[in-house]
């Protein structure tokens, strides 16, 4: 069974892995393109909490995965620096929390407003605030977790630009040639939708968006990944003595091959940082990157058309280090099934 999969960044080599992994009758084709993507650029945090309990499964199964292997820690370069997760006043985590209880026992634990000044360089939080802290949290490095799943021998690598894909799950390569598989996956993150517009198949609930971050040279002890889902505000520690930090952005439909990091954004997270924590908070470099969103939001494999081998694995919405490695094992079930 030959599978093409047009797209080489971590959705796309992780889906390949895990069909190999699931049946060794199964040749993943992986068509990659020359650009940067945003695996190269992701920030890769990882944690099992999420406020829904469905993304919380999914995110705490991959983390359990990815704390069990050895094998995966190494390939993604995983550090547990530990993770907290923000929460407004009137949010019940009880749910969730259940699911990681379940999957990595003792991990997590909720902290009130008090008890989140106490632990952790916070200037001030708003009124009834709640936290949850993961000790076993972190983050990866996506660019180097589908660079090793891409080394599986049984996995072909070409490495030329796809120009469309058809219903009967046809690639249209430059030249005029064509390759014929039992299915096709646009695995392409931002540039799915453009590539499905270019052969006349619907995209529907894809839009690109850009995302961003700035690597800060700032002094925050006894912090490693965070997020506020209140604000949006994220961060990790990066190389000793910087920390990587980010807001939302609100570039949408951006084009991925001419994306120029946002200034007044880049300012803002900087200014957010110094308010947030009261330290010295100086900017180093801004990266920005891009990623495919879905409306429902999630990573998934999704059908192109009714009755054509032709699926989309993509609008993991900038959050698909956390989910990768159980949302491609079920795609991969998925399509052999």
């Amino acid at each position: 069974m030959r599978i093409a999969i047009i797209g080489g960044g971590i959705a796309g080599a992780l889906l390949a892995l895990r069909l190999r992994q699931a049946s060794r009758r199964v040749e993943p084709v992986v068509y990659t393109g020359s650009a940067a993507d945003a695996s190269g650029a992701s920030g890769g945090l990882t944690r099992a909490f999420e406020s829904d309990p469905e993304a919380c499964r999914t995110a705490a199964e991959g983390l359990a995965e990815l704390r069990a292997s050895a094998t995966l820690r190494d390939w993604a370069g995983f550090r547990e620096t530990g993770s907290l997760y923000l929460l407004p006043a009137d949010a019940d985590p009880a749910g969730p929390l259940a699911v990681v209880d379940e999957l990595l026992p003792g991990s997590a634990a909720v902290l009130d407003r008090e008890g989140l000044r106490r632990a952790y360089p916070f200037r001030d939080l708003p009124a009834g605030t709640l936290g949850v802290a993961e000790r076993h949290a972190g983050h990866i490095h996506p660019d180097r977790l589908r660079a090793a799943a891409l080394r599986d021998p049984g996995i072909s690598v070409r490495r030329t630009p796809v120009l469309a894909v058809t219903p009967k799950a046809e690639v249209r390569l430059p030249g005029g040639a064509t390759a014929g598989h039992d299915a096709v996956v646009v695995a392409a993150g931002a540039w799915t939708s453009r590539l499905l517009a270019r052969s006349g198949l619907p995209a529907d609930g894809l839009r690109t968006k850009q995302i961003q971050y700035t690597v800060c040279a700032a002094d925050i002890r006894g912090l490693g990944a965070f997020v506020d889902e209140s604000t949006g505000f994220y961060g990790r520690p990066a190389e000793p003595g910087t920390f990587l930090l980010g807001l939302p952005a609100d570039r949408w439909d951006v084009d991925p091959d001419a994306v120029t990091p946002d200034a007044e954004l880049a300012h803002r997270t900087v200014a957010h940082a110094r308010d947030t924590f009261g330290t010295p908070v100086e900017p180093i470099r801004t990266v920005a990157s891009f990623d495919c969103y879905h409306d429902p939001a999630g990573l998934r494999l999704r059908p192109v058309a009714a009755g054509a081998p032709v699926f989309t694995f993509t609008g993991g919405s900038g959050g698909a280090a956390k989910t990768i490695l159980a949302t491609s094992r079920t795609a991969a079930a998925a399509l052999l099934a």
